[in-house]
């Protein structure tokens, strides 16, 4: 199994809710951190699925209210590179980024792809990649 950290945008954002169902389940194990109670154990939780997954994806919608999760992304980025992917979605439930905003996660995609991670602005290519995604075997 391939294990997925979902990451990103909270803020009562059904986006998980609808990429998980896209996903194969039989290959992918997919973990939401998103619980009614948030405190230390989800806290330690989150951060050992960030730490010990496959892959860590950080979904950006219009949504958001925060920035920490471009900073999460960043950091993995950072750390990680070939097990960091970035997805932003332009529009979601009515929602739109600003065209500054929007220009910024463009360039974000690019410099994402260019420092080894993977970059999505849509569902269906994400998931065509997770579905496909092969563990790389440790010799």
């Amino acid at each position: 199994m391939i294990t997925v950290f979902l990451g990103g945008t909270c803020n009562n954002s059904t986006w998980r809710d609808e990429l998980m169902p896209m996903l194969d389940t039989t290959k992918i194990d997919a973990f939401n951190p998103v619980v009614e109670n948030w405190d230390e154990a989800a806290q330690a939780e989150e951060d050992m699925h960030k730490e010990t997954d496959d892959l860590c994806l950080y979904c950006l919608t219009p949504e958001m209210t925060g920035l920490y999760d471009i900073f999460e992304l960043g950091l993995d980025l950072g750390k990680s590179p070939g097990k960091t992917i970035f997805c932003f979605l332009e529009e979601r439930d009515g929602k739109t980024f600003t065209p500054t905003q929007l220009k910024g996660f463009v360039k974000m995609q690019k410099d994402v792809i260019s420092n080894g991670g993977q970059a999505f602005d849509n569902f269906s290519d994400l998931a065509k990649f997770l579905n496909s995604y092969e563990k790389v075997k440790q010799l």
